[in-house]
């Protein structure tokens, strides 16, 4: 079975292996000398560059988590993941909404303490919401960055 991390890296790696076969593409155009062709060309050449640029900074939030989670785990204030989950093997929403409560107020009594938005983040996450589990999660790293 493959981890996060290494789905993480398989897909970084066809991704280099589509942006290359992409640039060489981009190459080509350019060097047609037809200025239609050459302009199509720059812009493919554009689409691995800002491609490169997403994967990097995906695999940095990704590390930047691990760090986070290893310096928590250590400290012993990672959360534990005791919510009782479906037979699916997802985790039940009923529970994780009763258990966010408590991350959330930890939050707005510390606002500034990164350990506590690391923990609403898994929350948030635990409750089905990715969008504002990655957006705390980045709060997290930028108090623990400052700190």
């Amino acid at each position: 079975m493959l981890t996060s991390k290494r789905t993480a890296i398989l897909l970084a790696v066809v991704f280099a292996v589509y942006a290359v076969l992409l640039g060489w593409r981009g190459v080509l155009l350019v060097g047609t000398g037809d200025p239609v062709a050459a302009g199509l060309g720059i812009a493919v050449l554009v689409i691995p560059v800002l491609g490169a640029y997403l994967v990097w900074r995906e695999l940095q939030f990704g590390r930047r988590t691990e760090e986070l989670a290893r310096e928590l785990a250590a400290s012993g204030w990672l959360p534990v993941d005791d919510l009782p989950r479906r037979p699916s093997g997802r985790i039940d929403r009923a529970a994780a909404d009763a258990a966010f409560g408590k991350y959330r107020a930890e939050a707005e009594a510390a606002p500034e303490d990164w350990r506590v938005w690391f923990r609403l983040s898994t929350a948030y996450d635990a409750a089905g919401d990715r969008r504002r589990a990655r957006a705390a999660m980045r709060t997290a790293i930028a108090h623990h960055d400052r700190g």
